[in-house]
């Protein structure tokens, strides 16, 4: 929102904005914010001709993973919400013989280029991540990307689906999704934009957490534990990270989740005596030279080091560098400070008293609607057994000339009946108005006039979908939950 001061500072200068997916109202809304004169964009379709998109109701998602691991070649992404789920999806696998690797923004940035590195060369067939895998990759022999937890939005979904057959052949992206998803999305809005009262209880509580008292504290900075302080406080963890970056949006503080400090080396002894040891513990002497050659001051302060480089230049694993490191820290020759993440609170104002704590419209109600938006266009696009995948898709996105794929689920369904789209939503709705009484299967068939094994099949589909549900008397009933 502030890049538009840029243009003020330097007028001359030419702006261009890119994104790979936008809604029309985003692609007009960054034109307004960064002061364009005139609308002017340029773009192409996003339709894929080669992608097939596939929505599968299931409550057994790692049985029909491992299923289509069996059933397809080639390589391929599975997207998980959590970063334990990459961790055990991946081992899942591995105990299946299938070769798998997981990926999340928590790994050390040389382990996540290695797992990536291995998965692009074709090491590891399938990359097990939640969405911080991806960008930048063009890995073009991507059969299938499948997600087990559906994203809170399409334009996340589009991007991380559309990593799949950019060699232009034939690939699929497939959404698993049952009716937990569906509550688990509707949860993500109440957690994501807690009540105004929770935030700011939740600020007074931050503030008494780290002793600011009020009317201070800006410009300050603060070591912060998520964890401990929702323990300390019985706050949820996930309302917590939320009310934070909410306060931030309105300036009062700056949440950095992860900030990296590397290892640090210090020799605490003098040459002299350093050398004394080196000729009592000929063990560490090699390790102790590697260290003197690949690093300099480190009897003056603390030096940072990384233990990947030194077990890579010694030939060895990163396990027998930190016990060599934590042996001489605990001989005394060294100060060794193990590399950590430590999350930090910057007051970006003075405490103010919670009366005088405002969230704005702007950064409240419009984000909510706009991400309850977003969750609603998942749902729906998930439990849409009537369009054509990519149409909904393009749609979206402001193609609403847009063709139907013929290769989606739901056009492959309407062409194993063998009668139009149009056709299967007009029976549908005929069945739905004859369900205003519970009747048998058989019933029903002979109720529906045309084609009885066109009916036949229109009637199975239904079923399978969930669109109608059999009632322990074996009577059929209208699923008012699904969507037709």
């Amino acid at each position: 929102m502030n890049i538009v001061k840029l243009r003020e500072l330097m007028p001359e200068v030419p702006v261009l904005a890119l994104t790979a997916t936008a809604t029309p109202d985003v692609v007009s809304d960054i034109q307004d914010k960064l002061n364009f004169k005139k609308v002017n964009v340029l773009s192409k379709s996003f339709y894929r001709k080669n992608l097939s998109y596939l929505v599968r109701l299931r409550e057994d998602k790692m049985g029909y993973l491992l299923e289509t691991l069996e059933k397809v070649k080639g390589s391929g992404i599975v997207y998980v919400r959590s970063r334990k789920g990459t961790r055990d999806i991946a081992g899942e696998l591995r105990k299946k013989s299938i070769s798998a690797d997981y990926y999340h923004a928590g790994l050390r940035p040389a382990v996540r280029s290695q797992k990536q590195d291995e998965w692009l060369m074709g090491k590891t067939r399938v990359i097990v991540a939640t969405n911080a895998f991806g960008m930048g990759i063009d890995k073009p022999d991507v059969r299938f990307v499948l997600h087990i937890d559906p994203p809170d939005s399409l334009e996340a979904y589009f991007q991380e689906a559309g990593r799949a057959g950019r060699d232009e052949r034939k690939a699929a992206a497939v959404l698993l999704y049952n009716n937990a998803d569906k509550s688990r999305l509707k949860k993500m809005v109440t957690v994501s934009y807690p009540e105004q009262d929770s935030i700011r209880r939740i600020y007074q509580a931050l503030c008494n957490y780290l002793k600011v008292a009020e009317g201070f504290g800006k410009g300050q900075t603060y070591n912060f534990s998520l964890q401990d302080f929702a323990q300390s406080f019985k706050f949820q963890q996930s309302m917590v990270y939320s009310s934070l970056k909410l306060l931030q949006r309105e300036g009062y503080l700056e949440f950095a989740e992860e900030v990296d400090h590397p290892s640090r080396v210090y020799f605490t002894v003098s040459r002299d005596d350093l050398y004394r040891f080196q000729v009592a513990n000929v063990a560490l002497d090699g390790f102790i030279k590697l260290i003197l050659r690949s690093y300099t001051g480190l009897f003056n302060g603390y030096v940072n080091i990384d233990e990947e480089l030194l077990a890579k230049r010694s030939g060895t694993e990163v396990e027998m560098i930190f016990n060599f490191l934590k042996h001489l820290r605990k001989a005394k020759i060294i100060d060794y400070i193990p590399r950590n993440r430590t999350p930090y609170i910057y007051f970006t104002k003075e405490r103010l008293s919670n009366n005088r704590v405002r969230i704005s419209k702007l950064n409240y109600e419009n984000r909510k609607e706009d991400f309850l938006k977003r969750i609603d266009s998942v749902i729906n696009y998930a439990e849409d057994t009537e369009n054509c995948r990519s149409r909904l898709l393009l749609e979206y996105f402001g193609e609403n000339d847009a063709s139907d794929c013929g290769i989606c689920d739901v056009c492959q369904s309407k062409k194993s009946i063998g009668i139009t789209a149009k056709e299967f939503y007009e029976v549908g709705n005929r069945i739905k108005s004859l369900l205003a009484e519970p009747v048998s299967f058989e019933a029903m068939l002979q109720m529906l006039e045309g084609n009885r094994d066109e009916m036949l099949q229109i009637l199975k589909q239904l079923i399978d979908n969930e669109n109608i549900i059999f009632r322990p008397d074996d009577k059929l009933v209208w699923n008012e939950d699904r969507k037709l």
